[in-house]
């Protein structure tokens, strides 16, 4: 697998200076076993072993579940060098006062796709794996630390350009999209990486008109675009820039922000195969393998 070199870092763990203090979804923000779940899923991520249940308290909301997903950041040996962003099932709009979530990628899960070949991505046997089809945009320059409030036509300005993409969605848990929104912020958003494919050229002029389809096993499980995602891609980049100015996670220049699963979240197992089509663009090829324990 081919890392990409990109060596931004995203690391700030408070808020700064006047930051807006609003809770960031849902009412009960407490939780006394948080640094335990954050040990948890690092370790089980770390040795590539399921998890047969959640780890401690279920968060009740978005600000206990971003507490545990801070302190794992701090354990994981790794650079944040994007973020993901989750939609939230309506069934949880009215509880979490939040449409969508977001978690961490890292360096060393960033992965570039070559053109008519497979991209091996690591899966946790036992635990939930997936591929999302992707639209990623790159940020051109850092956002200001202090600004909580974006439309899509303003955060437009902050990208340099848009990527097509597969996130390969995974979690040592098999029951964290069952557990709900929380659970699933608590994990690293339910991330395991991010597989880059081409630069869309014009896209501010096409954006809101790409398609894509993805295939599992020579199987079309879902279609869709970057009209599927609410708001689009930019309406989800706007959401990160106010969510991550009131974490006191800014975004930076260089981030990786991938924007929505286009054609729908879609289960996957080691030894299966998924093609991913962007119509006009490109598709990448990408294989589910058993995950190693980076301990070994």
């Amino acid at each position: 697998m081919k890392q990409t070199d990109k060596n931004s870092v995203t690391m700030a763990t408070k808020p700064l200076g006047g930051a807006d203090t609003r809770p960031l979804g849902g009412a009960d923000t407490s939780n006394d076993s948080g640094p335990a779940i954050a040990r948890a899923f690092v370790a089980a991520r770390s040795e590539a072993r399921a998890l047969p249940d959640y780890p401690g308290d279920v968060p009740g909301g978005m600000d206990a579940a971003y507490a545990i997903q801070d302190e794992a950041i701090g354990l994981w040996d790794d650079q944040v060098v994007g973020w993901k962003i989750g939609r939230i099932p309506d069934a949880w709009l009215e509880r979490l006062k939040a449409p969508r979530l977001a978690g961490p990628i890292f360096r060393r899960a960033v992965w570039t796709a070559v053109e008519g070949e497979t991209m091996d991505f690591p899966v946790f046997e036992g635990g939930f794996a997936a591929v999302e089809a992707e639209f990623i945009l790159k940020l051109a320059k850092d956002a200001p630390a202090d600004r909580t409030d974006w439309t899509a036509e303003q955060a437009a300005d902050m990208v340099e350009t848009l990527i097509v993409g597969v996130e390969p969605a995974g979690s040592p848990l098999a029951t964290i999209n069952v557990l709900g929104p929380p659970v699933v912020a608590s994990d690293f958003g339910n991330n395991a990486g991010l597989i880059l494919g081409h630069e869309v050229p014009d896209w501010r002029e096409r954006l809101m008109d790409l398609t894509c389809e993805t295939f599992i096993d020579g199987q079309s499980v879902g279609k869709g675009g970057a009209a599927t995602i609410p708001g689009g891609p930019l309406g989800a980049l706007a959401f990160l820039l106010e969510l991550n100015a009131r974490r006191g996670r800014p975004l930076k220049a260089g981030d990786l922000i991938s924007t929505g699963a286009a054609t729908g979240i879609h289960d996957i197992v080691a030894g299966q195969s998924s093609r991913v089509v962007f119509n006009g663009v490109g598709e990448i090829l990408c294989r589910a393998v058993p995950a190693q324990s980076r301990q070994a």
